[in-house]
């Protein structure tokens, strides 16, 4: 185990599924609740009894870190702007949902002390203060540092104090499918080698054509690596069973009802 953040095992010794409420726990019954990445999302998350949580990640214009996904307030809240030009003194007033205040992410880390962070960095305006929020929180053993962006993720952990669980960019994923289609283990490892884990889409598009990211294949050059792979936005029990009959790590999902009795029921929840 390359980090205590990937640690799932069961009580029975057994390795379980990390099982992960996108931006919180918004769609209880399956109904959007517009409340994505709230306090409230994170804590319905927490009550079902989910040990990670995923959230996104934006800076204020004065370093305040905060968990929203979009890099403006337009979406999602009763408020507009983008977050990177405006205080967090302004952020705080936007309503999620027009009832929930927009939260920062040393918030959510602080408010759950035990509970496990996967953090996507979307912007530069995120690096510094994702960095402290961590530092502050002493939160190091139970976040995941993750971005699209190499970069950017490598800029975040450059300002820690210690390691982190990391997750792999883009072009990480893009050279590591290279390796295990050509079956060349030295591109699959020189892909991955810093990180702990790749956290993909099933498959995506790639102009006119579809690249399949994870099947058997991927899934055991990642492994042969040493390195887990988590699946995202998966709300479907049909395609939860399916990936955990292949072998992910982890499942990303909106429907944290639905994953929670697609694991208790094959005795996989932790």
């Amino acid at each position: 185990m390359t980090h205590p953040y990937f640690d799932t095992t069961l009580p029975d010794g057994r390795r379980g599924v990390a099982a992960l409420a996108h931006r919180g726990f918004a769609r209880p019954g399956g109904v959007d609740s517009g409340l994505e990445n709230s306090l409230a999302a994170f804590g319905a998350a927490v009550a079902l009894g989910f040990r990670y949580v995923e959230t996104d990640a934006h800076g204020t214009s004065d370093g305040v870190a905060v968990a929203l996904h979009d890099e403006s307030l337009d979406r999602t809240t009763d408020a507009h702007g983008l977050v990177a030009d405006l205080p967090w003194s302004q952020v705080r007033q936007a309503r999620i949902g027009g009832v929930e205040p927009v939260p920062a992410l040393e918030d959510v880390l602080g408010t759950w002390p035990a509970l496990f962070v996967n953090i996507d960095v979307k912007a530069t305006s995120g690096i510094d203060p994702v960095a402290q929020a961590i530092e502050r929180t002493a939160a190091h053993d139970r976040v995941c540092v993750t971005s699209f962006s190499v970069s950017r993720r490598r800029a975040t952990l450059a300002r820690l104090s210690r390691p982190v669980a990391t997750s792999a960019g883009s072009a990480e994923v893009a050279r590591f499918l290279l390796g295990a289609r050509t079956q060349v283990r030295a591109i699959v490892r020189g892909a991955l080698r810093d990180v702990d884990a790749m956290q993909v889409p099933v498959g995506q598009s790639a102009g006119p054509a579809h690249l399949t990211v994870v099947d058997a294949a991927t899934l055991a050059a990642a492994h042969a690596a040493g390195r887990q792979v988590h699946v995202w936005t998966i709300n479907d029990k049909p395609e939860m069973e399916r990936l955990i009959d292949l072998g992910v790590d982890g499942l990303v999902t909106d429907r944290a009802d639905l994953l929670k009795e697609v694991l208790v029921a094959r005795d996989l929840w932790a």
